[in-house]
């Protein structure tokens, strides 16, 4: 009796109780920890300077058609990231004043960007365009769509001799640039600068002169402040 008793109750071995130790620094999963960690500032680090780098610029709400003077509810905010600076500049940003002259001189579509260079000052119906070329070296470099312009033309017997005031007469004052397009930088010296005019229609005899002269490198543009 007393045996099996001393059987029921035998001693059973505990295992020992083994404490959590730390990783060392050798243990691959604390490095595989550091890598994710570091990672992940990295990924935030650039998602917050790439919203840094994103300008707010003015886009059409929906599609505007040329002619249209532009407002408030014409307009959106649209927030874009230019890879060059000099693409900044030719958008309307937000955080500038508009212009006064908000009249398209091109259609737009809804949602598309709206160039600086799309505004313009609406000609008087009591003007029609002229289209003339200028040698780019007697047109200022900065006229844009919406300049106001002198056109003289230099008198046809002195033009290939030396020319004195005399020789200039002004046949077009105060003008409106209705389009100029833009020339590469690399041919400037080289080419005919396009300009369209608003011309007022009862000046026929301006704008014969002007035609006339067009073709033989005798119109000189004045920018007007």
């Amino acid at each position: 009796m007393s045996r099996n008793r001393s059987r029921r109750f035998r001693a059973v071995d505990v295992p020992v109780a083994s404490r959590a130790s730390s990783p060392g620094w050798r243990d691959p999963r604390l490095w595989i920890g550091i890598a994710l960690v570091t990672g992940s500032v990295v990924a935030g680090a650039r998602i917050l300077s790439g919203a840094d780098d994103m300008t707010a610029v003015w886009s059409a709400s929906s599609d505007l058609v040329a002619g249209q003077t532009l407002t408030a509810d014409d307009l959106t905010a649209t927030r874009v990231r230019f890879a060059e600076g000099a693409d900044q500049q030719r958008y309307l940003p937000v955080d500038d004043e508009l212009p006064d002259t908000l009249t398209l001189t091109h259609p737009l579509a809804a949602g598309e960007l709206v160039p600086a260079g799309a505004l313009g000052e609406e000609a008087a119906d009591d003007t029609v365009a002229v289209s003339i070329a200028v040698s780019a070296e007697h047109v200022p470099t900065d006229l844009v769509r919406g300049s106001h312009v002198d056109v003289w033309v230099i008198d046809g017997q002195s033009a290939g001799a030396r020319r004195s005031r005399a020789a200039a007469e002004l046949v077009l004052a105060d003008v409106l640039i209705l389009d100029a397009p833009l020339v590469s930088d690399s041919f400037a010296s080289a080419t005919a600068r396009q300009l369209v005019l608003a011309v007022p229609q009862d000046d026929e005899e301006s704008l014969g002169l002007v035609l006339a002269a067009s073709g033989e490198n005798r119109v000189r543009v004045v920018g007007r402040s």
